[in-house]
């Protein structure tokens, strides 16, 4: 109601100057209050705040949905919503996951205070060591293969506990349905998991069929190392005979272990250089129905 009485004793002044020249005009100036005319300012200020406020939510919120859209596309455009459900689906002979899209059981937490991870960070496990017992914090990967053959396997990983690079750095990997898994070192020394029914067996943990999967040196931060067999590195490989859909496991073994990205690539037609690129977009995802 101030801009009204503000502006009809603006009216009337002006009708008054017009019809009485000069005489009143500075009188009917001065019974304009400062104080009013700046209440009225503050008002519209406040005013303007408050429309501001719900559209910077809206703007924020359209953006944050956005980024959503953007980050998830393949999951949100074939209705997957359930990390449970996840497919990733090779392409060209690559698989490209970021780690931390999984449904994760135990003391698997997502962290990002550690440098050089992509994506929204990384999935350290904080619980007891399982050292010599697979199964502790088991996580799943499905995968769907179209490009049937040899892959090998690396990962992304980093060691959070300590300085020392031969201890928190390893974690637990099986694929139980692939038609061969394997480590290879050179071109002819070859090791398969214990209890896999073939030999020879790595130096060191495994069994069940699962690889202790680590790496080494005392760079501690993130980098492209996947090995199994102690002092006797292997590289890790899978061989899928047929198109079709497997199913990859992880299991807690060091505690402090951090991972971030793994890829699964067709050895015969990329190196893991071309395989790590941080400019490979990531695998699409489609739902297991």
């Amino acid at each position: 109601m101030k801009n009204v009485n503000v502006d009809s004793q603006r009216n009337v002044c002006a009708l008054l100057m017009i019809i009485l020249f000069v005489g009143f005009g500075s009188s009917c100036s001065d019974s304009l209050n400062e104080d009013d005319v700046l209440i009225d300012v503050s008002d519209a200020d406040a005013s303007e705040d408050d429309t501001d406020d719900p559209g910077n939510g809206d703007e924020g919120d359209s953006t944050d949905e956005n980024n959503s859209d953007n980050n998830d596309s393949d999951t949100q455009d074939d209705g997957c919503d359930d990390p449970n459900t996840f497919v990733f689906n090779e392409q060209d002979g690559l698989v490209n996951v970021e780690f931390e899209t999984a449904a994760f059981s135990g003391d698997w937490i997502p962290a990002s205070s550690e440098s050089g991870f992509s994506g929204a960070g990384y999935m350290v496990w904080t619980g007891e060591q399982s050292l010599g017992q697979p199964g502790n914090g088991l996580t799943t990967y499905l995968i769907n293969i179209t490009t049937s053959g040899t892959y090998r396997f690396l990962w992304r990983s980093a060691v959070t506990i300590g300085d020392n690079g031969t201890e928190h750095n390893d974690t637990w990997l099986r694929f139980n349905d692939a038609d061969d898994f394997f480590g290879q070192k050179g071109d002819n020394s070859f090791v398969y998991p214990n209890g896999s029914g073939k030999t020879p067996n790595p130096e060191g943990a495994s069994k069940d069929g699962w690889f202790k999967i680590y790496r080494s040196g005392n760079d501690l931060g993130f980098k492209w190392q996947a090995r199994t067999s102690d002092n006797d590195a292997h590289d890790i490989y899978v061989t899928f005979d047929a198109p079709g859909t497997y199913t990859m496991e992880i299991s807690a073994r060091s505690s402090g272990h951090a991972i971030d990205r793994f890829v699964l690539f067709h050895s015969d037609m990329m190196t893991a250089g071309e395989a790590t690129d941080d400019a490979n977009a990531l695998s699409a995802i489609s739902c297991d129905d």
